[in-house]
């Protein structure tokens, strides 16, 4: 066994572990920034929470004895960069409490489900690409270490969509479960709520992405970016414009965000599933539900907007090549710096989609229950099946 080839994977996974879970405060704040924009109200900049600066202000002063005034904190403002720091805390020191009736095992191991389909998902999606592209195949693409190739993907299965197919739907039995081992009727409810929600929707996905696989002739997501390579009508978003449609719905739908967010209406059933948790368990439901916004933006971008490609990409990276081959630098910074370029456009994508659902939630009204079924088995079902039949008549022509 290549004990290197371990280690790479290994390390690949730490990084991309942390990368998310440091990516959902950032996500957080944005979101809460976001809302105070767009609803025109004070947002987490306004609060009175000093920043870093202001804390040092704050020292001073006590050791001069003399507390520091209203205006001397908002003199150092930290524009809600340290409300997600506060958050962790509050969480951490929450008593953690259990109800009496509650099935234990049951009600701890069920945010932990949750928690870990949402990051597994994560192994199969390409951030850059596995092989040189065209002009580059004198430059190591993917960089080496110790001969082993370092790709941009912590798992490249073959069956990558199979795979995310597969785990995404494992999320759902951490829903219901903890909605059924809290033994309350409000998080039963929005439990049975997210149980029916999710197969309504997963099923529209799930065609949505045939589309895409019948265009590609593949289910490996590596080659399905790779068909993707060249000028923006290449990406599957302009052919499958139907199934683009349907996917975002469903996403939204799936992620139980607003317009979709029925399972946790707080109007209706206080907060649905997860009524009964506290402390560190609702922290982990919240940040899968974040984790789960980062996941979904991802995979729309590798499977309707070209992944890490884009238009010209391929000549950045050769100038860049250049570049540094000029300036003699190592022919493994040389890779690296390269192979940067398409992770920079892959991260600059998903932001944007990310951003949109920031601006979704703070726009759209919540749906009434039997709209959102009506939706997703009227509406979303039918038109993933007319454009199955469409893309397929199409390729057979």
């Amino acid at each position: 066994m290549n004990w290197w080839w371990v280690l790479i994977v290994v390390v690949k996974a730490v990084v991309v572990f942390t990368a998310v879970i440091s990516a959902v405060p950032i996500l957080v704040w944005f979101e809460r920034r976001g809302a105070g924009w767009i609803q025109n109200r004070r947002g987490p900049n306004l609060i009175d929470v000093p920043g870093p600066f202001g804390m040092i202000a704050i020292g001073l002063s006590i050791l001069k004895k003399s507390p520091p005034g209203r205006l001397e904190l908002r003199r150092y403002r930290s524009a809600g960069l340290i409300q997600p720091i506060a958050d962790a805390i509050k969480f951490a020191l929450k008593e953690d409490i259990i109800p009496n009736r509650a099935s234990r095992l049951y009600y701890i191991i069920a945010p932990m489900i949750l928690i870990t389909t949402a990051l597994l998902v994560y192994a199969v999606i390409p951030l850059g690409p596995t092989e040189p592209p065209a002009g580059l195949e004198g430059v190591a693409i993917p960089p080496q270490i110790h001969g082993v190739p370092v790709s941009f993907i912590v798992a490249p299965l073959n069956i990558g969509v199979l795979y995310i197919l597969a785990i995404s739907g494992l999320g759902i039995y951490g829903i219901v479960l903890a909605g059924w081992a809290s033994n309350s009727k409000y998080s039963l409810l929005g439990g049975l709520r997210a149980g029916a929600q999710l197969i309504s929707y997963e099923i529209p996905m799930a065609l949505a992405i045939v589309g895409v696989v019948l265009m590609s002739g593949t289910v490996d997501l590596s080659e399905v970016v790779a068909k993707q390579s060249g000028l923006f009508h290449h990406w599957y978003i302009v052919p499958q414009f139907i199934g683009f449609l349907v996917f975002t719905a469903a996403m939204f739908a799936e992620t139980n965000r607003l317009p979709f967010d029925l399972p946790e209406g707080e109007s209706e059933i206080v907060a649905g599933y997860h009524t009964e948790y506290g402390s560190m368990k609702f922290m982990l439901f919240y940040f899968a539900e974040y984790i789960a916004i980062v996941t979904s933006s991802m995979l729309l971008v590798t499977l309707y907007l070209g992944g890490w490609t884009f238009p010209g990409i391929g000549h950045v990276m050769r100038i860049v090549a250049v570049a540094l081959t000029a300036f003699h630098f190592p022919a493994m910074l040389v890779s690296w710096g390269v192979s940067l370029a398409p992770l920079v456009v892959f991260a600059a994508k998903v932001t944007v989609i990310m951003a949109i659902f920031v601006w979704v939630r703070w726009t759209l009204p919540r749906f009434r229950y039997d709209q959102l079924m009506r939706l997703g088995w009227k509406v979303l079902l039918p038109l993933a099946l007319i454009n199955i039949m469409i893309t397929a008549a199409w390729l057979v022509k």
